[in-house]
């Protein structure tokens, strides 16, 4: 069984998701790929897991870097978790480009290359918005790029970091 749980953010409503234990989505609704690791099996419920994410929430959204991650359980590919775990690296307040993760990717791998697309998708595919913080890795040219949630939020949330980003970026 699955569970979900709602939280109303400055930037509109999210929906938490969990396997009971650990929490296994986190989506602005209505956003590009909501609820893709929810099954239909579910119901809305109170737990311990959507109580400590509600106030890793309350902490981010007040601008400040909470000081711990809720247990996350990543249902995907070997290849899309080893990008989301590059993502849980990115300091809060600073950015890293599908290209700086495709080389990271690489040179773990002993790889000579690895395409930034394929990051691309794997980024645009992460389930536990925010937490995993996809929306800290910006074009290589400095560009404000695919984000599930939309461009106007990614940028919301640069600026709510206050990241060191260029407002003469296109979006």
């Amino acid at each position: 069984m699955e569970y979900i749980h709602y939280y109303n953010s400055p930037l509109g409503k999210i929906t938490l998701a969990s396997d009971g234990k650990a929490l296994i989505g986190l989506w602005f609704d209505g956003q590009k790929y909501f609820g893709i690791t929810l099954t239909k099996n579910h119901e809305q419920k109170d737990l311990s897991i959507f109580r400590q994410t509600d106030k890793w929430l309350d902490i981010y959204f007040s601008g400040k870097e909470p000081n711990f991650t809720p247990q996350l359980s990543m249902k995907t590919t070997s290849f899309r978790e080893t990008v989301w775990k590059i993502l849980l690296t990115i300091p809060f307040g600073q950015t890293m480009t599908y290209k700086e993760i495709a080389q990271r990717i690489a040179k773990q791998k002993g790889l000579e290359k690895m395409s930034a697309q394929a990051v691309g998708g794997a980024v645009g595919h992460n389930p536990i918005s925010l937490i995993i913080p996809c929306h800290r890795v910006i074009g290589t040219t400095g560009n404000l790029t695919g984000y599930a949630g939309g461009i106007d939020k990614k940028l919301k949330l640069l600026i709510l970091e206050k990241a060191d980003i260029k407002m003469e970026r296109k979006l």
